[in-house]
């Protein structure tokens, strides 16, 4: 993209979102401060909010999904394919993005990119809900988050439902049905301890059945384990494993009233396992922030949405089994702002 296009881009969102996005409701992620003051755009039809677009260079066809081509990682024979999400420094989605704008490592060893791709796909999707008493004061507004981020569905997505205190459970299957997810909800009441660590495994179980091939987890807690059976390497290990995207809104309290071990622990686990599966984290501090969670839960319908997704054949043929380590970076137009990039960190390679 030549320095003229890059000038041509235009910023996508409202001023209160951007406010809203740059103050605290953005995800538990490093490299999320905004980097100076940039005054808000206003909103381009047709186009989803908070997100800015590229545009295409003049005259070049646009790049979509080729034939046969899998929005999420996975290996199959020696081909891998990684979901990536770009973003600027007020968290806004950066869609319009071409092949060349990007780098993957595999081993830390460059790899040729050979496939591309932005198109948005059916999604499979469970929510993981907290239920626990911790979560008392906050089920309400939970449940709210919880309808908003189904509405951003597509009309063949799926979506199941676990939810977890003293242990884990299957509130619904998978289905199609919004109406009916929100029949089940309404009969949800918060108790107990926290078993999050087995509504994870239950979660990532359920996917075995999911009949698309992208798929995600929403995790709303704060974050607690406290009564669990599996541990948090059991987790880890399987996450590593797992053909899925974890996404997670934690509602924590302030640092300083965090009470027990598990609760000041909560943070920095759903930070570790989002950041593994290629999602994120997004933080909710503290009662007054409570009325920011069904945005969250719009904005992480949208990302799912607005992801792109490369594909390589790795260089390393060896099928032994082992974890390879991802990293993908960005070759980005020129002057835009620095860009985040959000990717699984690897895979397992075939035996």
């Amino acid at each position: 993209m030549n320095g003229e296009a890059a000038k041509a881009l235009r910023w996508i969102g409202s001023a209160f979102l951007c406010a809203f996005l740059a103050g605290g409701a953005g995800p538990a992620a490093a490299g999320q401060s905004p980097a100076g003051e940039q005054s808000a755009p206003a909103q381009n039809p047709g186009t989803p909010p908070d997100t800015i677009v590229l545009p295409n260079p003049a005259g070049a066809p646009a790049r979509n999904n080729p034939k046969g081509h899998k929005n999420s990682m996975r290996v199959d024979v020696d081909l891998a394919l990684v979901n990536v999400t770009v973003t600027d420094p007020y968290n806004r989605l950066v869609t319009g993005l071409e092949q060349d704008n990007f780098r993957i490592f595999e081993d830390n060893v460059e790899q040729e990119v050979t496939h591309f791709s932005s198109e948005d796909v059916p999604v499979s999707i469970g929510v993981v809900l907290d239920l626990s008493g911790s979560m008392a004061n906050k089920i309400d507004k939970t449940r709210v988050a919880a309808l908003q981020f189904f509405k951003t569905a597509n009309p063949r997505d799926e979506f199941f439902v676990v939810s977890f205190n003293e242990r884990a459970q299957l509130t619904s299957p998978f289905t199609t049905s919004i109406e009916d997810l929100e029949t089940r909800l309404l009969f949800t009441a918060a108790h107990g301890r926290t078993a999050l660590m087995d509504a994870l495994y239950l979660g990532l179980s359920q996917m075995r059945g999911a009949r698309n091939q992208k798929r995600a987890l929403l995790v709303i807690s704060d974050g607690g384990d406290n009564h669990s059976r599996y541990s948090e390497r059991d987790i880890r290990n399987f996450v590593r494993e797992a053909d899925t995207q974890i996404y997670a809104i934690g509602l924590y309290d302030p640092a300083g009233a965090r009470a027990t071990v598990e609760e000041a622990n909560g943070p920095e686990l759903l930070r570790e396992v989002t950041e593994t599966s290629g999602g994120r984290t997004f933080a909710v501090n503290g009662d007054r922030n409570l009325n920011d969670l069904p945005d969250i839960a719009i904005k992480i319908g949208m990302e799912l949405r607005n992801q792109y997704v490369l594909g390589y054949r790795p260089a390393n043929h060896a099928r032994d089994g082992k974890w390879r380590k991802i990293k993908v970076k960005l070759r980005p137009p020129k002057g835009l702002p620095p860009l985040n990039v959000y990717a699984k960190t690897g895979y397992y390679a075939p035996n």
